[in-house]
């Protein structure tokens, strides 16, 4: 059950490991959400503003299990009754970082865990730039909810451009460090995401 979306990306994973319910990979609807670690107030009412439409419209999410944006994408979209998928860089038998310890846990028995890491394998650094490729693929979409400068999340945003998919960015306070990578996107010709309609006209 290889995803379609994600074997039509540059150097697409050879093999993927997951945990939880596989038949995920066959919605044919699913936007990326990424973000800063360090998650501003700003960007916590952003996404719980954003994921119960998303959930509505029966979109699946895909993120990272970071902590800040991501962790808070895959836990609003699970309490909304939705569907998430975690793409994590290391073995499946690890967490990381420890403090989603049971958000990954609840990811495996309510939503989906993919690595194309073997158990064991350590959260190295380059393993998280390489996942983003997978989570940038598996969507039709993503989203930048917060970013700074050269930060991982427009990695993702760049992968995603570079396999034509849409790209959305949450405008913010140009006094806002965690905006500057996403004011940045939109000055760059990226969709600014104001309201959920903008998400739905890029996906379905």
């Amino acid at each position: 059950m290889y995803p379609k979306l994600l074997r039509e990306i540059y150097c697409s994973p050879t093999v993927l490991f997951y945990n939880g319910n596989l038949s995920l990979l066959s919605h044919q609807r699913a936007i990326a959400i990424v973000g800063a670690r360090m998650m501003t107030s700003y960007g916590e009412q952003a996404i719980k503003c954003l994921i119960p439409g998303v959930v509505a419209n029966q979109l699946t999410t895909v993120s990272g299990l970071a902590k800040g944006v991501d962790a808070l994408v895959h836990e609003a979209t699970l309490a909304n009754a939705g569907s998430t998928i975690a793409v994590i860089g290391n073995g499946l038998d690890i967490t990381y970082p420890k403090q989603n310890a049971q958000l990954q846990n609840q990811i495996q028995k309510e939503g989906l865990i993919l690595s194309e890491y073997p158990q064991g394998a350590r959260p190295l650094r380059h393993h998280f730039v390489e996942r983003n490729r997978i989570i940038a693929g598996l969507a039709t979409a993503t989203c930048v909810v917060e970013a700074r400068k050269n930060s991982g999340s427009l990695i993702t945003a760049s992968l995603a451009l570079t396999e034509n998919r849409n790209v959305l960015a949450i405008p913010g306070s140009i006094f806002s460090g965690n905006s500057q990578g996403t004011n940045q996107l939109i000055a760059a010709g990226t969709r600014p995401l104001i309201e959920l309609d903008d998400v739905l006209e890029e996906v379905l």
